[in-house]
């Protein structure tokens, strides 16, 4: 049986770890050829290992998602090495520091909101030209749950993942007549290297964060790769502008 991206061109960004690798995996299982993207080199380069080892096809691009030439580049390389780009997993972005909004350093902030929104832009940028050119195309924004909701201390990221949501509402409307669909997963709390980060700063963090959500645990990075892949497949054909929260029920509450 064909897998339901079998064929496909798939780009993923931050794809060294956590969300971003197993997207990259599952994608390759499902029969795309794929571009794992990142600013980690070993990382990247053993996600595609992974993939190969596994079978599939799949090649590294160093790039940064805030540096326009870098990601200009790393589209230019997709297609030089596959000759096209059906799939795009917008997923590399950063969680910056654990503070309220007056104590929050304007530096920090602005590192935050480049690389989380600017690179989502960029990105788009970038890709759908390609697709244009094609004749269409899927593009899946990460998001977050804080693009949903408030989330104390955490006032950089949450306003960063509230504009992932805008912007892709904006390009699905752009771009619907077009062949192009765009949207975003909206994860809730994932046992990610990022995640860790978060709670390893606190004592008990972790096991209040799974607590909170209703489902009971936290989720796994392949419960949020089978949402990207399954909306970049044809599966989801009619669906685009979505922020699709992928969360254990938190954004129900």
């Amino acid at each position: 049986m064909a897998g339901r991206v079998e064929g496909k061109v798939a780009l993923v960004t931050g794809g060294s770890s956590g969300i971003g690798r197993a997207t990259a995996l599952l994608f390759a299982a499902e029969g795309a050829k794929v571009v794992v993207a990142d600013v980690t080199v070993s990382g990247g380069e053993e996600t595609v290992q992974m993939i190969k080892t596994a079978g599939g096809d799949a090649i590294f691009v160093k790039a940064d998602m805030a540096k326009a030439a870098e990601v200009e580049a790393m589209i230019q390389k997709a297609v030089a090495t596959y000759g096209r780009l059906d799939c795009a997993h917008n997923n590399a972005g950063i969680e910056g520091a654990t503070k309220k909004t007056h104590e929050y350093d304007e530096a920090e902030f602005d590192r935050v909101i480049t690389i989380n929104v600017k690179g989502v832009w960029l990105c788009m940028k970038y890709q759908i030209p390609q697709m244009l050119k094609q004749g269409g195309g899927a593009i899946v924004n990460t998001a977050s749950d804080a693009g949903l909701l408030g989330v104390p201390q955490m006032p950089a990221y949450v306003a960063s993942k509230h504009a992932v949501v805008g912007l892709t509402k904006t390009a699905a409307l752009e771009y619907a007549k077009m062949g192009i669909r765009v949207n975003a997963v909206c994860p809730g709390v994932i046992k990610t290297p990022m995640v860790d980060r978060i709670t390893g700063q606190r004592p008990g963090r972790a096991e209040r964060m799974a607590a909170a959500e209703p489902i009971g645990r936290m989720g796994k990075p392949e419960e949020i790769a089978a949402a990207v892949v399954w909306l970049c497949s044809d599966a989801s054909s009619f669906v685009t502008g979505l922020p699709m929260a992928v969360d254990g029920g938190i954004a129900a509450q």
